[in-house]
């Protein structure tokens, strides 16, 4: 005669049954494995985003590489082997399309209108989202979504009346006009970008700075403006790069010859070409305006980069 289960060993042999015995050792069973099925799709899809990305490379970098070599060409070079290297390397072409074709007077002109449109949007910009993301006060809403709407407002459709408000504010011709339409053509998307970063940065280091003494200004350019250096430099890279490449608004405000940027000067070059041009300094003209932008965007890369993924983790 047996002996009753133990009430120990009925909920033993329960749990031996339920649970399901794991492989012996230290090898997973195979569709885990890294040559299972899990793992040969993951292979497929690193191939391919790879391979999308060395042709986006490709197509972004072989027209920049084609304008260099053929800004170091001779014109009969330009035409019978156009994808061809140059035999000798002319650098003169550059030293020609700056003296000669006025770019040297186009790019100082760029210079000065960018320089001063980039500070004051940067400045104001700021201002704003600081004060959109931090206070709250009636009709905040309101502000901010009238600054997101003037991003979706399409520029063509304010040239005609700016033109007048411009004629009749004595403005047009003029580097301060052209700034001040820079700076407003560019705050929109600077304050909606602006206001999400400051929305992310701590409030108890701008609370420790008010109660030790610190003003609302003095706490936004010593302690706020800093911490927000990634944003900054984020935006202010889109910001110089869409008003170093502007060519509208300069083209319906700037039509002095000698007050005229660098896109414009590129245009009249490339008008003035017809069939006895110089196309040597055409090319050699485009690579200098395309110059300060490659440089800057290598300078700061890293910290662009950072800017855009710093929202995304508080």
């Amino acid at each position: 005669m047996t002996s009753p289960a133990q009430p120990s060993e009925l909920r033993g042999a329960a749990k031996d049954d339920a649970v399901p015995h794991e492989p012996a050792g230290d090898k997973l069973p195979p569709r885990y494995t890294p040559e299972g099925r899990i793992g040969s799709e993951g292979k497929v899809l690193n191939v391919f985003s790879h391979g999308m990305l060395v042709l986006w490379a490709l197509l972004v970098t072989m027209p920049l590489l084609w304008a260099v070599m053929s800004s170091l060409k001779t014109d009969k070079e330009i035409f019978t082997s156009p994808w061809g290297l140059p035999g000798t390397l002319h650098f003169d072409n550059w030293s020609r399309a700056w003296s000669k074709s006025n770019i040297g007077d186009f790019f100082v002109n760029t210079v000065v209108v960018v320089g001063c449109s980039l500070v004051g949007t940067m400045l104001l910009g700021a201002m704003a989202a600081y004060v959109l993301a931090r206070f709250e006060f009636p009709g905040r809403r309101v502000v901010y979504f009238m600054f997101v709407g003037g991003m979706s407002f399409p520029i063509i459709l304010a040239l005609v009346p700016l033109f007048f408000v411009m004629k009749n504010l004595a403005l047009l011709n003029t580097f301060h006009g052209l700034i001040l339409v820079y700076i407003a053509y560019s705050l929109p998307f600077t304050v909606f970008f602006l206001t999400s970063f400051f929305k992310t940065l701590p409030s108890s280091v701008a609370e420790a700075a008010l109660i030790d003494g610190a003003s609302q200004t003095r706490t936004f350019f010593q302690v706020m403006l800093p911490m927000a250096k990634p944003g900054l430099i984020s935006v202010g890279i889109f910001n110089f790069l869409g008003q170093w490449n502007q060519y509208m608004l300069p083209t319906v405000l700037n039509t002095e010859e000698d007050k005229r940027v660098l896109t414009q000067g590129l245009v009249q070059l490339a008008a003035s070409q017809q069939y006895k041009g110089d196309w040597s300094a055409l090319f050699a003209g485009l690579v200098l305006a395309m110059l300060p932008v490659l440089g800057v965007y290598i300078v700061f890369q890293r910290q662009v980069q950072a800017g855009l993924t710093a929202g995304a983790i508080k």
